[in-house]
């Protein structure tokens, strides 16, 4: 695991908080959609050398620690297999529940293959409600067939 990653998207997180930012603040300023850039400081994406310049510029970093937004992560931050944060468990529990269902409904579409976490898109936002606000998420990834030999 790329403990410099970890380490670095910890000190991102602390200056966004001392200064204030949004997600989406941040990520109108380095050029690229809010969920990337916040996976991409937290450790999970890796930077151009030109996002890791400017991402420097604005946290106050120095060269080696753009290099390391730079960097190829080792991708998966949770610590356990079955994840303990709250939020973080309700997504487990959403795979555990509908992803035979997700699965199935995919293949009946599109033929055997996956779902793919590399040419993939996400977004998030609020949507109000009357009995509480729901959070509302779309992914879009590009579907990825078995091949057959």
């Amino acid at each position: 695991m790329n403990d410099e990653k970890t380490a670095l998207g910890k000190k991102l997180l602390k200056i966004k908080k001392q200064n204030g930012w949004t997600w989406a603040e941040i990520a109108a300023k380095l050029g690229h959609a809010p969920v990337w850039t916040t996976a991409a400081c937290l450790g999970q994406m890796s930077m151009t050398p030109e996002t890791a310049a400017k991402a420097a510029a604005l946290f106050g970093l120095s060269v080696e620690e753009a290099e390391v937004l730079a960097e190829a992560p080792y991708r998966g931050s949770l610590p356990t297999a079955v994840p303990t944060d709250p939020l973080i468990y309700r997504f487990y529990e959403l795979i555990q529940v509908y992803g035979t269902t997700w699965k199935e409904m995919i293949h009946e579409e599109f033929g055997d293959g996956i779902m793919s976490a590399i040419d993939f898109d996400m977004t998030l936002e609020r949507q109000p409600d009357q009995k509480g606000d729901r959070v509302k998420m779309t992914m879009s990834g590009k579907f990825l067939p078995y091949k057959r030999y």
